[in-house]
């Protein structure tokens, strides 16, 4: 248990009061199945480390660290304390050696990063620290310290420069939309990391409330007074429900430029997985260790990867899943689905009368809201 004063491997901190700590504590333990599949081949492809170390002359990773030395604010006793006391407690509780440094650097934009390739140094924005409560912010902290556990601070550091690369090259059409392709796919991976991370926070916050508040916070601002967790979960349940398959295809549309899932839809994982079983047997002290990582089965992984995506699919609500899931049970008129399912905007006179009304379109003025 985290209940007192801790001094080792760099930590010593003294929460605000007690929470569990996860001793050889693997990240296979919270890591969404498809950020973890991904992760377990990478890892075990031969000569990984070498070809991003031999990256590492090329990617600007220095010139980050001297510029957040130079132009932010590094966390110390001295400097922000507070903060110094969650990150120090965090890495104890998810029983990370080192201690990555921490900065904090002005900009009003509520943001945080965990980047790096030889180590990994994580940046909080002033707009983040100045908008959460203490239990929100020491979430938001072992987030941040999951995804130096995790490992993803390499992969991201190789999105961040991707994109920056892809907007210098985009005069170059093949140039662009090769590195484009990539960054989409490192997008698509670092959404399902975002959702592990998120875990992560809740093993260190051990608050659901705080977690879900702080969410709720960044997607609406300071106005605890205004808004209810309740509600903001329920635009999550109507988000993944509503509309019809022309819907269905706006969310994913809307959701590819982005590195970071919907802030809604990121509360409703995260209170599904609280009250899950996995998120109980790790409380417990069930969970798996660092030092069994060596012996994780590559198609395991994949094999659980499947399972979650078919079980996301199954128990999803949104009409183009349940397509899917029509499809792969064997249910026919595929072609009358798809039409009532877009509302009859495919055309046609067997669209079951809804063809005028749809082609005006109402639905299509509502997605793109965050």
């Amino acid at each position: 248990m985290s209940d007192g004063s801790h001094e080792q491997n760099g930590h010593g901190s003294v929460p605000s009061r007690s929470r569990r700590r996860f001793e050889g504590l693997s990240s296979r333990a919270y890591e969404h199945p498809a950020d973890r599949s991904a992760l377990v081949a990478l890892r075990k492809l031969s000569g990984f480390d070498t070809v991003f170390k031999a990256l590492s002359g090329l990617l600007p990773e220095r010139s980050l660290r001297l510029l957040f030395l130079s132009d932010s604010v590094r966390v110390s006793d001295e400097q922000f304390a507070h903060l110094n006391d969650m990150l120090r407690d965090a890495c104890y509780i998810l029983d990370l050696q080192k201690v990555p440094p921490l900065y904090v650097n002005q900009d009003p934009q509520p943001n945080a990063m965990c980047i790096g390739l030889d180590e990994p140094i994580i940046v909080v924005t002033t707009g983040l620290v100045e908008l959460l409560d203490e239990e929100e912010m020491r979430a938001v902290i072992g987030h941040e310290v999951g995804h130096a556990l995790s490992g993803h601070a390499v992969y991201r550091t190789i999105l961040l420069f991707l994109t920056s690369l892809a907007v210098r090259v985009a005069w170059i059409p093949l140039g662009n939309l090769a590195i484009m392709a990539i960054v989409t796919a490192l997008r698509e991976w670092f959404r399902k990391s975002e959702l592990s991370a998120d875990r992560a926070g809740l093993l260190v916050g051990q608050d659901l409330q705080a977690s879900m508040r702080g969410l709720m916070k960044i997607a609406g601002g300071n106005h605890l007074h205004e808004m209810n967790v309740d509600a903001f979960l329920r635009q999550a349940e109507e988000y993944e429900a509503g509309g019809d398959l022309r819907d269905s295809v706006l969310k994913i549309m809307n959701v590819l430029p982005r590195s970071h899932p919907f802030t809604a839809v990121r509360a409703a994982e995260l209170k599904k997985w609280a009250e899950s079983r996995d998120f109980q047997r790790i409380m417990d002290g069930h969970y798996p260790r660092r030092d069994e990582d060596g012996d994780t089965s590559v198609t395991d992984s994949f094999k659980q990867s499947a399972a979650a995506y078919a079980s996301d699919v199954k128990n999803s609500k949104d009409p183009l899943m349940k397509l899917v899931s029509d499809i792969a049970g064997g249910a026919g008129d595929l072609g009358g689905r798809v039409r009532r399912g877009f509302g009859g905007f495919t055309g046609g006179g067997s669209g079951g009368g809804g063809g005028g009304a749809a082609k005006d379109g109402p639905r299509d003025e509502r997605p793109g809201q965050e």
